[in-house]
């Protein structure tokens, strides 16, 4: 009898090993309702962990209600949370956020279509809120493109993709110094996790 322990207690070691392939815990997605309709994005933290973990704290807080879609490039992509409908009449900078974060470009993620990237500036560790939706392949914004350092995706829509495409066809103009705002305001009317890990 105490010879078979060894292999009992392998069996058991065994059977509590995750399935390679397989996820611990579900990966959190995120509910997006807009003026325009509802698509979920799913996050991935084992890949971009600070930028999962900085855009869920941006979601908790409720930070994206009221904020729009501000830049959009049907044959590019959609950006926004960052700015509010008050950039309409005249209130040309952002929402105040928390510090940025480091850039995770080099994560393996690639800006194709339906996936989600940290917007920043020229200074690669320059993310906060804002983030965009890659409507076409980009290529030429995965690592080490276009300046060295690419652009951190972090997430993927996996359903409503129909509504990205329908805010990626709406008309453009100029607001101050900003090109490619919606004429009408594209509203994000609330985030909330809906699954995985909050």
């Amino acid at each position: 009898m105490l010879k078979k322990l060894p292999l009992i207690g392998a069996l058991v070691a065994a059977l509590s090993v995750v399935p390679e392939g397989a996820s611990a815990a579900p990966n959190p997605q995120v509910l997006v309702k807009t003026s325009m309709g509802e698509f979920v994005i799913e996050l991935y933290p084992d890949k971009a962990p600070a930028s999962v973990a900085n855009f869920l704290q941006y979601v908790n807080d409720g930070f994206y209600s009221g904020t729009i879609f501000h830049r959009v490039i049907g044959s590019f992509m959609i950006q926004g949370g960052g700015f509010t409908a008050e950039l309409y009449k005249g209130q040309l900078r952002p929402k105040a956020t928390r510090a940025p974060i480091a850039i995770e470009s080099k994560n393996g993620l690639k800006n194709d279509t339906g996936w989600v990237a940290m917007a920043r500036t020229g200074d690669p560790n320059s993310a906060t809120s804002q983030f965009f939706v890659n409507v076409v392949d980009n290529v030429n914004l995965n690592y080490p493109n276009p300046d060295g350092h690419g652009y951190a995706v972090f997430g993927k829509v996996v359903s409503g993709m129909d509504v990205v495409n329908a805010i990626r066809k709406v008309r453009t103009t100029s607001v101050g110094p900003y090109q490619d705002v919606p004429v009408d305001a594209v509203v994000i009317d609330s985030m909330a996790v809906v699954g995985g890990a909050r």
